[in-house]
């Protein structure tokens, strides 16, 4: 079980949900984790969990600064990165796109938007010093096959749908692979937001639109990239990997 053997991975919104289910499985594959979120609590228990391996770092990934903080964290303690993860996410509530307020929208844009452009700009430099890297950001069902009432949140994954192409090809001649994963919507913190409320009729209509039948996983998503991460993905750049039990078919 050692799939990441001496790679250093960064997960943002590592505190919970999907985040937190990627840190534990790359932590079960030998890496060594930088736990960033912005719920510091939350952080410190994840890494606690995981043990030596891992570190908590308390980060608003909307915050250059705080970017920049978290990068030279993980070089001082681990001494490269190898894997990005741009993990943590926002959304408004499912309903009329006329109501959302902008304060909202803001915050969506730069923790699902700005918040990639921050970590690039902080991590490429690093990773084609040691000859290559990884980049992977959770992107949306919501960026390919957008449901209705969440129209400022399908937005921002279709932009990071395509900044991940854009960055794939450009950055593929420092060796450096950028993948995004497109999960379906999942039993995590969001998910009352997603569907406007937490019911079991709601949870009924969500899982009939998946033809496999239920919800998505954190162990799902991190089983996902955990291969992107990893070797056996060395000639993978550019997808868009639908994580989605054939929500986008």
């Amino acid at each position: 079980m050692a799939r990441l053997k001496d790679k250093v991975a960064i997960i943002t919104g590592a505190a919970s949900g999907f985040g937190e289910g990627m840190a534990k499985r790359f932590a079960e594959e030998g890496a060594r984790l930088v736990v960033a979120d912005i719920n510091a609590k939350g952080a410190e228990r994840v890494a606690d969990e995981i043990g030596a391996a891992a570190i908590p770092v308390t980060t608003d990934v909307a915050l250059r600064s705080e970017i920049d903080e978290l990068v030279a964290t993980a070089v001082a303690e681990f001494g490269r990165i190898d894997v990005m993860v741009n993990n943590a996410g926002y959304t408004h509530r499912n309903g009329d796109l006329l109501a959302v307020e902008e304060e909202v929208f803001d915050l969506i844009t730069a923790v699902n938007m700005k918040a990639i452009y921050h970590a690039t700009r902080a991590v490429v430099p690093i990773m084609e010093s040691q000859g290559g890297g990884s980049i992977i950001t959770t992107a949306s069902t919501a960026g390919l096959r957008p449901r209705p009432g969440l129209t400022w949140y399908n937005a921002s994954k279709g932009w990071a749908i395509t900044a991940t192409k854009s960055m794939a090809v450009e950055l593929a001649p420092k060796n450096i692979r950028v993948n995004c994963l497109c999960p379906v919507a999942g039993d995590t913190g969001m998910l009352a937001q997603f569907m406007g409320d937490d019911t079991p009729e709601l949870r009924a209509k969500f899982r009939a639109s998946i033809p496999l039948g239920r919800l998505s996983t954190p162990l799902d998503i991190a089983n996902a990239a955990l291969w992107l991460a990893s070797d056996e993905a060395e000639f993978i750049t550019g997808i868009a990997l639908e994580v989605d039990g054939g929500r986008c078919i």
